[in-house]
């Protein structure tokens, strides 16, 4: 399959999924947001969480699987550079009150100034550390 399409679809997909957790939870698709209650709160509203990350991480191993030509993950990368860029999204991800996908897919689709502004500060700084790993350090 085309990839612009495969690309199309799973951005309806995103779309869909955050509007029926808003709708019908009444919570907003922050990866980060959902990662944290599921490790801190407890019953019902534990439950949703975990189902949704694991869905999440489920979608991807299929894909991977069964999508002839999907992308595949890197191997051979440094697991200590992987668990400091991972601690690394983690503080920034508290700093910023969100992550890319509470700000971009669904504070954008609220019109929030913050996520707008928020965004913009991820896409730079995405921008300057690729530069930098690419250009400067030459890492990958």
């Amino acid at each position: 399959m085309n990839p612009w399409l495969l690309a199309f679809f799973g951005g309806v997909l995103i779309g869909l999924s955050a509007t029926m957790l808003l709708l019908f939870n009444g919570r907003i698709a922050g990866i980060s947001g959902i990662f944290s209650g599921a490790m801190t709160n407890r019953g019902d509203d534990r439950t949703w969480r975990i189902s949704f990350l694991l869905a999440m991480i489920i979608g991807a191993t299929l894909y991977i699987k069964f999508v002839p030509g999907a992308p595949q993950p890197r191997e051979g990368f440094s697991n200590v550079l992987l668990v400091a860029g991972g601690l690394i999204v983690g503080v920034g991800t508290y700093i910023g009150g969100g992550c890319t996908s509470g700000h971009g897919v669904c504070g954008l689709g609220r019109l929030s100034k913050r996520s707008l502004i928020a965004v913009l500060v991820f896409m730079v700084t995405a921008i300057v550390t690729t530069y930098i790993v690419r250009h400067v350090l030459v890492i990958a």
